[in-house]
């Protein structure tokens, strides 16, 4: 396979209007945080409403990341070929269909198919940010590029949490259904704003000379990659980490309750990584240039794998505080660093970003789901969360040797 380069040249010429079309990005990326958190703060009336039992909703809640394990490939092929630009607008229409799609649902086959919709959407942003920062940004820029869109999703996930209840609901009369409605319109506004944006000369140029030229079909496109024996380890990687954070970050209130806290202190410091998590994801991946990315991606490991020994503490110890802030730091940071050493794979580069994203996160997902589902069923089984969190450990000691395997391929 012929080597994709990065389109250097085409990133210098995006002048300061590359940042504009970051802002572009960062905002679908926020709503996808706002769609995917928007859900949990209405879990009790919703239930209450469509007289749904705690497993129905629990079904419900876990029906979009399935939909996004199938769908990520196909969508990362579809960007290759259209350009970011026109996908990222059918991303932000798709999230907030799904949205609207909730506030309208009137059973739980209904919502559990609304909510499966944004399974639909959410890849074209995960995707796509990553290819369109790989198309308009180049050294250290493209690591604080990464860094700064990483943050949409998790400030938006906070504004959901912090409104919904305490501002939204009380507008609206305790009404869920037109706070989601509203969600739904705020999403669509910010896919109108990237329209906006795109519609630059300077942007559809780019987007004319980054898209696949579709010499050869997308599957063939899909086994190259996968032969590529930096990309399968690259793959393993993201299955891995996705199963760390998505395993913690969807038990860590419950962890914090049993080691001692009540529910409310148990929801304060749950905060605290994804405070830490932005702080870390502005600052980590700009200094991830090739030269020092594997120490940099050892040392992310190695502080989520004592954050998983830490959290075990009781209370509000040191021990445990130390855990969140470790954890945080990790969790706003490897995602990134590692999307953004496959991205500048040779033989990956922006023309092929999207549908190597399109395996990174097909991948990465099946971590996502299995991860709570494995945590859950230990504590099951154990009557606590000790043996998760010592398999989260073991689970960072396999990432730590698949590094070293990665560092190896690349010389």
């Amino acid at each position: 396979m012929t080597p994709a380069p990065l389109i250097g040249s085409s990133a210098a010429d995006g002048g300061r209007y590359r940042w504009l079309m970051l802002f572009g990005v960062w905002l679908i990326y926020f709503g996808f945080g706002l769609t995917v958190a928007a859900m949990a703060p209405l879990v009790a009336p919703i239930r209450l409403d469509l007289g749904m039992s705690d497993g129905a909703m629990g079904a419900v809640l876990g029906a979009w990341p399935l939909v996004y394990i199938a769908s990520a490939m196909p969508c990362g092929a579809f960007l290759d070929r259209v350009g970011a630009g026109r996908a990222l607008f059918l991303s932000a229409a798709v999230m907030a269909l799904s949205a609207a799609a909730r506030g309208l649902a009137e059973g739980q086959v209904s919502l559990f198919l609304a909510v499966a919709l944004f399974g639909l959407g959410g890849p074209l942003i995960s995707i796509g940010a990553p290819k369109l920062v790989s198309q308009w940004f180049e050294g250290s820029d493209r690591g604080l590029a990464m860094g700064l869109y990483i943050t949409g999703p998790s400030l938006g996930g906070i504004c959901a949490l912090a409104l919904t209840n305490s501002l939204l609901m009380p507008l609206t009369g305790q009404d869920w259904r037109l706070v989601l409605l509203l969600y739904a319109g705020i999403v669509f506004l910010f896919g109108l704003i990237w329209l906006a944006i795109n519609l630059h000369p300077a942007g559809r140029r780019l987007e004319r000379s980054a898209s696949a030229d579709g010499d050869l079909p997308q599957w063939t496109v899909f086994r190259q990659l996968i032969g590529l024996p930096t990309v399968r380890a690259v793959l393993l990687m993201a299955v891995g980490i996705f199963f760390y954070n998505h395993g913690l970050n969807n038990w860590l209130p419950e962890i914090l309750r049993r080691g001692g806290m009540t529910a409310a202190e148990a929801g304060l410091w749950a905060a605290v990584p994804t405070a830490f998590g932005i702080l870390g994801a502005l600052v980590i991946p700009r200094l991830a240039i090739p030269a020092r990315r594997f120490a940099i991606l050892s040392a992310l490991l190695l502080a989520a794998g004592l954050a998983s020994v830490l959290l075990q503490g009781q209370g509000a110890s040191p021990a445990v505080v130390l855990g969140l802030v470790l954890q945080g730091i990790a969790r706003g940071s490897l995602m990134t660093v590692l999307i953004l050493l496959l991205v500048e794979t040779p033989q990956v580069g922006s023309l092929r970003a999207g549908a190597a994203g399109g395996l990174f996160f097909s991948a990465a997902e099946i971590g996502g789901v299995m991860g709570p589902l494995t945590l859950g069923a230990l504590s099951d089984l154990t009557g606590g969360f000790t043996a998760g969190l010592y398999l989260l450990t073991f689970v960072c000691l396999g990432l730590g040797l698949l590094l070293l395997r990665l560092r190896r391929l690349a010389g």
